[in-house]
């Protein structure tokens, strides 16, 4: 990893977990995600400059609407992607993670490009497992969870196209 990017994580890591940030990330970071996918044509994500990042493509679960929520993602080293159900610390779980529990089939936008999966939660035997390559990557995360004062919703997202090869997300990230 670039050192420049070590540089600004260090920095920037610190002040996601201040009580401020948790305030108003919920209701800026969307706004500000929009515009600039809006101006990439998808192709960047604010968030894709510090932390490997997708677009999530669900089906709500009471409604049946197609939803989108731009999220971070840990590659799991086997091709697939580890997504958090963090929710800035607040004490519901988030709406996507619904979703996921109900229509297992998404898909992924990742730079632009187009993926099918399925999800499945991450069960207790692999939870520690899991936040460990998160935490690896964005140092402090599962303080969040801990904020929260719920058990985070972890899930493991499976490419189903056959022709994807088995570096699939690790390429993304």
């Amino acid at each position: 990893m670039p050192s420049v990017l070590l540089i600004v994580r260090s920095v920037v890591s610190p002040l996601t977990r201040t009580r401020l940030f948790r305030r108003a990330a919920p209701r800026v970071l969307p706004t500000i995600e929009g515009i600039v996918t809006a101006l990439s044509g998808g192709r960047m994500q604010l968030s894709a400059l510090l932390v490997p990042s997708l677009v999530l493509h669900t089906t709500g679960a009471k409604s049946g609407a197609p939803r989108e929520t731009a999220l971070m993602y840990t590659p799991d080293g086997e091709g697939r992607a580890i997504v958090a159900g963090t929710s800035f610390a607040r004490d519901r779980h988030p709406a996507w993670t619904y979703n996921l529990l109900a229509t297992p089939d998404a898909v992924i936008t990742v730079r632009g490009r187009r993926l099918g999966v399925r999800a499945s939660l991450i069960g207790d035997e692999g939870r520690d497992a899991a936040w460990a390559r998160i935490e690896a990557q964005w140092p402090g995360y599962r303080g969040y969870e801990r904020e929260s004062g719920r058990v985070v919703r972890l899930f493991l997202l499976q490419p189903v196209h056959e022709g994807r090869s088995r570096a699939g997300l690790e390429a993304e990230a």
